[in-house]
């Protein structure tokens, strides 16, 4: 069993990072948070009896084996490091930092511990987004041609930013990483054009390249109602596509044969449309969001197992791309 320090007692960690904690082989040891009604609240549905308000002392609480988070950038660089210092590997979520810099310093304190910084970049476990990635990686896909994606949310999540750090730090960091992990490469060239109809709402188009010629194209903004279907990813290969659409709907196209003029057409499953979409009525606990499944990943590394966490080092290129995009945005 890992006893983990948690620090951060919010919506987002009550309702989607900590109840993986049990099944994972995880004990929530200790609890922070500066709120004293959220701590007293989260502390009872755990059972936990170590209970502080300041992040320091609980990394400094007795018989921790790591330390987790969930709550600003600023705040998970400053405790990330200080968890390092004291040998503690870390799970935080994204982002790293409020800045690439910043991330940049949190990878430089875990290289010098020698303790693994795992990065919360969900959107990798998302059941889509993982079938997608296993039929890139199998025999039979090819070579990634050209990718586009979209990624939106309405203005009232980020209200009260009029200078979008909100939207940037939450929101579009997520794609900053699964872009280029679909891609197979880091972005090369890249040109950004936005539109902005009223204050608080931005629409951003990122044109790229990667170093391996994908092309592509990203739609982020603020623009949507979260009402309406929010995510939808293209992947184009030779003579095979891949839509994975709001995570839960996944179609892989190749090169089929006109049917209409063959009286003995069938469906071919060697080349033609294969869909998969989850049953919801089914009586499992499924996470599709990703969750769950990224908490078992970093729950076995903790461990001290091999798996294909991101990690801090993930956290920095993806802040790098953030801030190229935010540059030429020019807000």
């Amino acid at each position: 069993m890992i006893n983990i320090g948690w620090i951060g007692c919010g919506r987002h960690a009550r309702q989607m990072l900590l109840p993986q904690m049990g099944r994972n082989g995880i004990r929530i040891a200790a609890l922070c948070d500066r709120d004293p009604a959220m701590l007293s609240q989260t502390a009872a549905e755990y059972g936990v009896t170590a209970l502080h308000d300041d992040f320091r002392d609980l990394i400094a609480t007795p018989g921790l084996d790591a330390i987790g988070m969930a709550v600003g950038p600023d705040l998970h660089r400053a405790a990330a490091i200080a968890a390092l210092e004291r040998g503690l590997p870390v799970f935080m979520e994204k982002p790293p930092a409020a800045t690439a810099a910043g991330a940049r310093e949190v990878a430089a304190a875990a290289q010098q511990a020698g303790k693994p910084v795992i990065v919360g970049f969900m959107k990798r476990y998302s059941t889509g987004n993982r079938i997608a990635r296993n039929l890139l990686d199998g025999p039979d896909f090819g070579r990634v041609l050209g990718l586009t994606g979209a990624y939106m949310t309405a203005p009232g999540y980020f209200e009260g930013e009029p200078d979008y750090t909100g939207f940037y730090l939450h929101h579009c960091i997520h794609y900053m990483d699964l872009i280029p992990w679909f891609a197979g490469g880091d972005f090369g060239d890249m040109t950004v054009r936005r539109v902005s109809p009223a204050p608080g709402k931005l629409l951003v188009h990122l044109n790229f390249t990667t170093q391996a010629g994908v092309i592509g194209n990203v739609v982020m903004g603020t623009v949507q109602s979260r009402g309406t279907p929010m995510e939808e990813i293209r992947i184009m290969g030779d003579h095979a596509r891949i839509h994975v659409d709001n995570i839960i709907d996944v179609a892989l196209y190749r090169d089929p044969p006109f049917k209409a003029e063959d009286p003995a057409a069938t469906l071919d499953p060697a080349c033609d449309t294969l869909s998969w979409r989850p049953n919801f009525t089914a009586a499992a606990n499924e996470d599709h969001k990703g969750y769950a499944a990224l908490l078992a990943d970093a729950a076995a590394v903790l461990r001290g197992e091999d798996r294909p966490v991101p990690v801090i080092g993930d956290g920095v290129r993806a802040m790098e791309r953030l801030e190229r995009m935010i540059a030429q945005i020019g807000l």
